[in-house]
């Protein structure tokens, strides 16, 4: 079996914990929140990253879920990992659900 890398690995941000642009950007929360850890055999939110706030995409830091969400769901690592799921990708719901639960 492959292993599964997180959106970090896949984007080569730098933002991940000790990463390269974490002076300029500071460390992903999709690397720090540990509500997600798990998910889609992902590390902390690596491989949900598109339901948290402040991550990196074009070159710059995102905002809040709803104003970033329209371009995550034109993302090329959305995608891969929706795909590679299959049935048990986990829905937009479900995930806010496990985010409220783990708060």
């Amino acid at each position: 079996m492959e292993k599964k890398i997180n959106c970090w690995e896949f984007k080569k941000c730098g933002r991940e914990e000790s990463g390269a642009q974490i002076r300029e950007f500071g460390v992903c929360e999709a690397a720090t929140d540990k509500r997600l850890d798990g998910l889609h055999d992902g590390v902390n939110a690596g491989r949900t990253c598109w339901v948290v706030s402040r991550t990196l995409c074009g070159g710059k830091v995102q905002g809040t879920y709803a104003q970033k969400i329209p371009n995550c769901l034109e993302c090329d690592f959305y995608n891969d990992v929706k795909k590679g799921e299959g049935k048990d990708f986990l829905s937009l719901p479900v995930l806010f659900q496990k985010l409220r639960a783990g708060a």
